[in-house]
Order: C-alpha cells, then structure tokens, then sequence
C-alpha cells in the first residue's frame, strides 16, 4: 500500500493517540469519583465499546485523509503496433470494393480507432521498397494521417515490409545481409505488425525476414486483401491479372505466431479490428482506498455515537 501524504498519516495517529489518553484519564477519574461516592462501577467492556468505536473510527479516518491506494495487476492492450500497408500496383485492383487499398485503409482506420491510448501505433507504407510514414506514438491521429495519404506505387517485397517494420519498432536499421545473415534485433514481445496485402511478393527473402520477427518476439498479423478469383490492373499501359496469395501471408503469420486474416468483402474487412488480438501486459496500478476507508469510519463513528447514547443518554 502506498501513501500519497504520509505526514497527514503521522498527524491523524498522533490525535488518535491523544483520544486514547484522554478516553482512559477520563475513565479512571469517572470510577474514582464513583467510588468516593458510594456508587457501583458499572463493569464490562460494553461501558466502553462506544468510545472505543468512536476513536477507531477517528484512526480509520486519519489514514483515508493520508490518500491510501493500493498496487494492484490490472490487464490491458499494451505495446507498439505497427500497420505496414501494401501500396503496390496490385492494390489498384477492385475485386474489393472500391480498390484494394482504399478498403485496407478503412480497415485500418477502424483498426487504428478501436485502440487504447495505451497502444503505440505507427505506419509503413511498403511496396518494393518500404518506408514508416507514421513513427510509433500514442497519437493515433498521426497514424490516421498517414493512412489517408498512402498512393500506389511500384512492385511488392513483403521481406522489405517485415523488416521495415520491425526498424520503425527497434528503432535502428533491420535488414537482412546480401548473404542471408540475419540480424539480432532484441526481443520485443509486446510489439505487433498487422499487415495489410494481397500477399503478391515479387523480391525479398520473406522466410528470414519472418525468422527474425520470430526470434524478435513479434508477431505478425496478416490481412489478406483481395480474393483467390482476383482482377485485371492496368500498369504502364500494360493489364495484369492479380490474385490474393493466401498461402505467402499464411506463412509469415505462422511463422511468427501471429495469425492470417481473409478480407475479400467489406464485412470481413469492417471486422478486422474485432478479430486480431493484442497482446495483453500486466501492469500495477494504483487504486485508491480513501473513499472505502471514510465509509468504514463513518459507520464507526455513527456506531460509537449510537451506543454512547444508548448507554448515557449524550453524546461524549
């Protein structure tokens, strides 16, 4: 139990112990001068359960007015989570309404909305290369910003998201060397990265770079933007038929504990936020004891005064 005002403590004890005194000194001199008038003691502790009462209620209040709280584990979303949204030419494609990226935005948005304060949020917009657009903060209106001004651009590297990403957690630069070496970026267990793609990766080496998102601690939430039957974009001039790859985004979530997600319509994508769970910490917190503690003195008190009554005829 902690005390925010310890000297008031102090005091309210010190006015305890006083009230102690007095109530003894007054009790003492009570039986002394019924004795020297020939009149019974009345016996029992019940002469003095009112009195008692009275000051423990006094010393309950003495420390309520010290601001007791005390330290209790209370669960909550807690950490960083980075979106790392695809913004390639695929993305243009409309087998979800309207385009694949303008759905994964809204996506993101009521993702991003359903968060607590607690949770750093930040964005990586990602295509061939990658690039955090939105660092980690607990102003989400910052990571909204940025995901409304994501444009599409460019090819797919889902090993260049992953690592992006986990350089916008660890804050230093992740990439995996041209001889596959992997980096050791500490472990960050309560950082998240939700995904937003349609998984259709054209460079990067996916399986390390998920390999050290799972040694990191981190998992990766996968959302799957698109559907299997996919759609025809028009690039350089030139149409391309593109599809959903569940099976890449599948993979990385596997790999790094986290989980793959389908959003091929608009009430898959609506429920994204509700489906991918946080991580929760265990965290103490202090929770104030005052206004139970008054109670309790309160109805000491009124016990006191009520059995002084019943027992004298005045309140002493």
């Amino acid at each position: 139990m902690t005390l925010s005002s310890p000297l008031l403590l102090a005091v309210g004890l010190l006015v305890t112990a006083a009230l102690v005194w007095a109530s003894v000194v007054s009790a003492r001199r009570r039986t002394a001068a019924l004795v020297a008038a020939g009149v019974a003691v009345p016996g029992g502790r019940r002469a003095y359960l009112g009195t008692g009462l009275s000051i423990a209620g006094v010393a309950v209040l003495a420390i309520a007015t010290a601001g007791p709280a005390a330290m209790v584990p209370v669960p909550r979303a807690a950490g960083t989570v980075i979106l790392a949204i695809d913004v390639s030419n695929s993305m243009g494609a409309d087998d979800v309404a309207p385009t694949r990226l303008a759905a994964a935005q809204r996506a993101a948005r009521a993702f991003v909305a359903a968060q607590p304060d607690s949770v750093d949020i930040g964005v990586v917009a990602f295509e061939r290369g990658a690039l955090t657009t939105a660092r980690p903060d607990a102003d989400h209106s910052i990571a909204l910003k940025a995901i409304d001004r994501l444009k599409i651009t460019g090819s797919t590297s889902l090993g260049t998201a992953i690592t992006a990403s986990l350089t916008a957690i660890t804050g230093k630069q992740v990439a995996i060397g041209r001889d596959g070496a992997a980096p050791d970026v500490g472990y960050w267990p309560s950082a998240t990265i939700v995904m937003f793609s349609d998984g259709q990766n054209q460079g990067g080496d996916i399986e390390r770079a998920a390999e050290v998102a799972q040694k990191a601690g981190v998992h990766i939430h996968t959302v799957g933007v698109g559907t299997t039957a996919g759609a025809t974009v028009q690039v350089d001039g030139y149409h391309l038929q593109t599809s959903l790859d569940e099976d890449t985004l599948t993979l990385i979530a596997q790999t790094t504990g986290g989980a793959y997600h389908p959003a091929s319509d608009t009430a898959q994508l609506d429920g994204i936020a509700d489906t991918i769970d946080l991580r929760l910490t265990v965290s103490d917190e202090p929770l104030p004891l005052a206004g139970a503690l008054i109670g309790l003195a309160l109805a000491l008190l009124a016990g006191g005064a009520a059995l002084t009554v019943l027992r004298s005829g005045r309140v002493i």
